[in-house]
């Protein structure tokens, strides 16, 4: 059963159109027009083994916002449609991604009850030409998108960059270890759904 999704959203903040096949060999075509951002969406999908295509047209002239955040809520939709009734997935996934100086963590439950704790502080405004904020923003969208519960921490780290990707190449790692399929191709839950 092919686990893939194709959505689009145009408003008028942004354009945006995310292909996504999860069991994928982690193929990146991803254009936000952020290159910052670029390069962590990219991260994401080598990392997670997914085959994702982003291309976002947003009001840059604004800010970044527009085009972080939703691009967070088309991916996140885009997982739960691939991942349909969740039934027959590990479910739940952890890591920790060194990056240099810095640690990152990511705990996640893909189980239908959208959550987000984000403990991570940045020192700067800015990497390059993405607003460092723009972080907890993006994981939000996904996570109540795609239906996750999800943890992310910063354990340390001094560079901004490292901090960011860390915490990125954690949910990666973490959405590839949640998405394997189960042996028994039943939801994993007392309840027999989610």
């Amino acid at each position: 059963m092919s686990r893939t999704a194709e959505i689009s959203r145009k408003t008028k903040e942004t354009d945006i159109i995310v292909k996504l096949n999860i069991d994928g060999s982690g193929s990146p075509d991803i254009d936000t027009g952020i290159g910052f951002f670029d390069h962590m969406l990219t991260a994401l999908c080598v990392h997670g083994g997914f085959d994702m295509t982003v291309k976002c047209r947003g009001d840059l002239n604004v800010d970044g916002h527009h085009s972080v955040e939703d691009t967070g809520i088309v991916l996140g939709k885009a997982f739960a449609e691939a991942l349909g009734d969740k039934s027959g997935i590990m479910r739940y996934g952890s890591a920790f991604i060194p990056m240099d100086e810095a640690l990152g963590f990511c705990s996640l439950d893909i189980s239908a009850r959208p959550f987000l704790v984000f403990n991570a502080s940045f020192t700067n405004e800015r990497i390059g030409d993405y607003e460092a904020c723009l972080t907890e923003e993006f994981m939000r969208a996904f996570a109540f998108n795609a239906g996750i519960t999800l943890h992310l921490r910063e354990e340390y780290g001094s560079n901004d960059h490292h901090i960011t990707e860390a915490l990125f190449k954690a949910l990666a790692h973490a959405l590839k270890q949640a998405v394997k399929r189960n042996d028994s191709g039943a939801a994993l839950s007392t309840k027999g759904t989610l």
